[in-house]
């Protein structure tokens, strides 16, 4: 029990300095260590049985920091580099804002506000498939999409709402959260993505599609919003119609090298073949190479900021999992989850819920889940579970409580450009956050063999 209560006293420490603003992987990484070195006074092992200790407790909490950083950076942190890379390029060539232009074109016929809103918030999720960032996607509808809903009459919290959720639920299956949770199910990407996680997703955005219809209007209406009428202007992009496919190329490709249709091939290598088709796609319009390197170069800052932003927090929630894992945390919640006699399905909703708490407390959807799935494997192990039973809900709940998290960069962005305040969107979202997580867990139950 003393195990159990230090690692909640770390974890909740970590938690208050990360809502107090400071970096996420910086605080992660002093709790991990404070963890492991809490474990050498006590006179546990510090490191898994995977790696070789060096001798001495003190030096194998550096040790482990050491690993994760040549087994992290050069494995999966690689792969999340380059999908970011990716989107980048897609943003610099002007793919991102293509699909946004022919995705918005057709909601222009629909009449009905609450249809369009519908409409508009399906439209959305897919192009969450292309744009991976939240804030990113939000900032993107808030700019272009946003006004036109407006402008067909539906209000601005409401619209609002619509911008900063779409990506609530994890739809992509090349997202870095989805590369990660696949590894910790001990599955393959495709199969995971797509045959276990996506039909969940598809489920849970049907539910919230009818939740917001349903709460956005019962707001308008105990508010008497008047709608207001704004003028919609068309979006520039410098850039052919048919480059609004560019950025699901690498979906396509996932698809096509699966192994069945083509020969199997890599995340990253499909990646890199997508990006070559794309830079000759960029030589052939440009007729300059020059503007090509320039494109390619805004692909290299992405994977730079990926490396600062999202792999060196995966390493740090690594840190600060084993720290948890190697204290004897995770021990203690086993045992508390046989206490409650509820097992595999009490041990899920304890995972959900402390993800989902998380999220809303550190208005980060990586963060919380980045540190809680690197128990996802030992926890099923000693409970005889499936990991994917555990994980797909957890991956869901650290997205759909960032969505409820007034702290959060996408609910701040869209209600600063909405000219709202966040805790207006905040319960612009909750319901349909409910309403998700609620047919998350219960979809997982029905889908996913525990």
């Amino acid at each position: 029990m003393l195990e159990l209560i230090i690692g909640l006293l770390v974890a909740a420490g970590v938690g208050r300095y990360i809502f107090k603003g400071y970096t996420a992987t910086g605080v992660l990484l002093t709790g991990g260590i404070i963890l492991l070195a809490i474990t050498a006074a006590l006179g546990k092992d510090v490191l898994p049985s995977s790696v070789t200790s060096t001798g001495n407790a003190v030096t194998d909490v550096f040790e482990y920091i050491k690993y994760l950083l040549m087994y992290r950076a050069g494995g999966l942190g690689m792969m999340i580099m380059m999908l970011c890379g990716f989107a980048a390029y897609m943003t610099k060539i002007g793919a991102n804002d293509m699909v946004v232009k022919m995705a918005s074109k057709p909601l222009r016929f629909i009449k009905s506000p609450y249809v369009l809103m519908v409409a508009t918030y399906f439209v959305a999720c897919l192009m969450s498939l292309a744009v991976s960032s939240a804030t990113g996607l939000g900032v993107l509808l808030m700019a272009t999409l946003f006004p036109l809903m407006v402008n067909m009459g539906i209000s601005r919290g409401a619209a609002a709402a619509i911008c900063a959720s779409p990506a609530a639920i994890i739809l992509s299956p090349t997202s870095g959260d989805v590369v990660v949770a696949a590894e910790s199910a001990g599955m393959e990407l495709i199969d995971f993505a797509f045959k276990t996680t996506l039909p969940i997703s598809i489920v849970a955005i049907i539910g919230m599609a009818v939740a917001h219809f349903f709460w956005q209007r019962y707001l308008d209406d105990k508010q008497g919003v008047e709608h207001e009428r704004l003028d919609v202007s068309e979006l520039e992009v410098n850039a052919p119609k048919f480059f609004c496919i560019l950025p699901f190329t690498p979906i396509i490709g996932v698809l096509l090298f699966s192994g069945k249709i083509l020969p199997q091939l890599h995340i990253v290598t499909i990646l890199v073949i997508c990006m070559f088709l794309a830079a000759m796609i960029e030589l052939i319009r440009h007729r300059e190479s020059s503007k090509v390197f320039e494109g390619l170069d805004a692909a290299y800052k992405g994977m730079a900021d990926a490396f600062s932003g999202v792999v060196m927090l995966l390493i740090a929630a690594g840190v600060f999992a084993q720290g948890l894992k190697s204290v004897g945390f995770i021990d203690n919640l086993l045992h508390l989850a046989e206490v409650a006699g509820a097992g595999g399905i009490f041990l899920m909703i304890l995972l959900v819920a402390i993800t989902a708490i998380a999220a809303v407390t550190t208005g980060s959807g990586n963060a919380p889940f980045y540190a809680f799935v690197e128990l996802i494997p030992s926890l099923a192990a000693k409970m005889g579970l499936n990991p994917a039973y555990l994980v797909i809900p957890m991956l869901q709940a650290s997205n759909l409580g960032r969505t409820i998290s007034p702290v959060s960069g996408v609910v701040v962005a869209c209600s600063g450009m909405a000219k709202l305040s966040p805790f207006e969107v905040v319960k612009r979202t909750s319901v349909p956050v409910f309403v998700g997580l609620f047919i998350v867990i219960v979809a997982t139950q029905i889908m996913v063999p525990a």
